[in-house]
């Protein structure tokens, strides 16, 4: 069984006489994000969440908090998680906390939704989306030291990657049954979230599982700031990484650019866009982020800089009510989304010192989670003049991101 581990984890990622153990390790990593992959797209609070909060009848301002109560949830409560993390020796286990956390609260969703309508509703799935970001968040600073730990340079990528993609097709035939499925029925999304749920927990259990060498425990007081001080790289990737963050807003203009399309048409279209696009390139954004993770960060860019001009010049001529024209484009700014999901993950965690990648990442997703916020308030000033305006604001700060990702050191080699 361990020589089949293995030799499947070298076809996947292309190495040479790979241990055992890391093969096995990287198996249960690709399993589990996998698990995890698909539960985020199921329970999707841009898409899934907020359609359900409208068809429970919840205030259009409760179903409003939702996307920011799951970024900023999932980003800022990091820096002081990862003492916490960085206190342990066996991390894994704060990753299977969160997992396990993050499917008790999904099945507080769905709960919340059988038995409640109107502002009860919202405002409890306000607080069990909450609940969940922070487990969330507890995943995401320790998953990257534990990958270092377990997972070798040149070797990461292929995991992850391989994960965003198996999960996305999955996350396709949904879409599939959200545009030609019953209507406004809303229990196939209440199936789909009690999958998440499902999905999470077992992930946690396929985690468990992981071999992970007991760290040696470092414990701080208060919250440490060393790594903004005192590294000049991890500065800039942050500030390249911010700039980045454009392409996770950007989606929403693009929906009112089509605005002949209706709601759930719009939500469906965005859904098969993410998710044909994370199928089609996570995987190999992954293998291509393991020879030089800046120059796929640079790359998506332009990428989506160019995408976002080109919705603008597309509705500037007439086109955005055209079939099958905005889903077009909307499906090339998910390729440079995932390709920046990707190449900032590899990133940090071959950059970060092996002793504080957790402190690196809780700095860097704390910082990111205020510049979303910061950057989604710009975005909403410029939307006062039309979606054109703020995709374009977006398309100036993704070629600002990719120039300064292009000037990072190389930490592959």
């Amino acid at each position: 069984m361990s020589e089949t581990a293995t030799q499947v984890f070298e076809r996947l990622t292309g190495a040479k006489k790979v241990e055992d153990v890391e093969a096995r390790n990287g198996l249960r990593h690709a399993i589990s994000l996998t698990m995890t992959k698909l539960a985020d797209g199921l329970i999707d609070p841009k898409l899934v969440l907020s359609w359900l909060g409208g068809a429970l009848g919840a205030p259009a301002a409760l179903v409003g908090l939702f996307v920011p109560i799951r970024e900023a949830g999932a980003l800022v409560p990091q820096i002081v998680l990862a003492g916490r993390v960085e206190a342990m020796r066996h991390r894994k286990w704060a990753w299977v906390a969160g997992s396990a956390g993050q499917g008790v609260f999904a099945a507080l969703i769905v709960l919340a939704a059988l038995t409640l309508s109107g502002w009860a509703a919202g405002v409890a799935m306000a607080c069990a989306l909450a609940g969940l970001a922070v487990s969330r968040s507890l995943c995401s600073v320790s998953f990257k030291d534990i990958l270092g730990k377990t997972i070798a340079k040149t070797r990461r990528g292929a995991v992850t990657g391989i994960a965003g993609s198996v999960s996305a097709l999955a996350v396709l035939g949904f879409a599939v049954l959200l545009i030609f499925g019953p209507g406004q029925a809303i229990w196939p999304v209440l199936v789909a979230i009690s999958v998440a749920a499902v999905l999470w927990l077992g992930a946690a259990l396929v985690f468990a599982r992981l071999e992970e060498a007991p760290s040696d425990p470092q414990r701080r007081k208060g919250i440490d700031l060393t790594p903004l001080r005192e590294d000049a790289q991890f500065r800039r990737f942050i500030a390249a990484r911010g700039a980045l963050t454009v392409t996770a807003l950007a989606p929403p203009y693009y929906v009112l650019l089509g605005g002949g399309q209706s709601a759930l048409g719009a939500l469906g279209a965005l859904m098969l866009a993410s998710s044909a696009a994370s199928f089609l390139s996570s995987y190999l954004w992954g293998r291509l982020a393991d020879h030089s993770s800046r120059r796929v960060l640079a790359l998506s860019g332009v990428v989506a800089a160019v995408f976002m001009a080109l919705a603008v010049l597309a509705d500037r001529f007439g086109w955005s009510d055209t079939p099958f024209v905005i889903p077009l484009l909307l499906f090339g700014l998910m390729l440079a989304y995932h390709g920046v999901r990707q190449g900032r993950s590899i990133y940090l965690v071959d950059m970060a010192p092996e002793h504080a990648r957790s402190t690196y990442a809780a700095l860097a997703n704390t910082s990111i989670g205020l510049l979303l916020m910061m950057v989604g308030a710009l975005g909403g000033l410029l939307a006062v003049l039309g979606p054109q305006s703020a995709l374009i604001g977006f398309a100036g700060l993704s070629l600002i991101g990719g120039w300064l990702a292009y000037g990072l050191k190389e930490v592959e080699d």
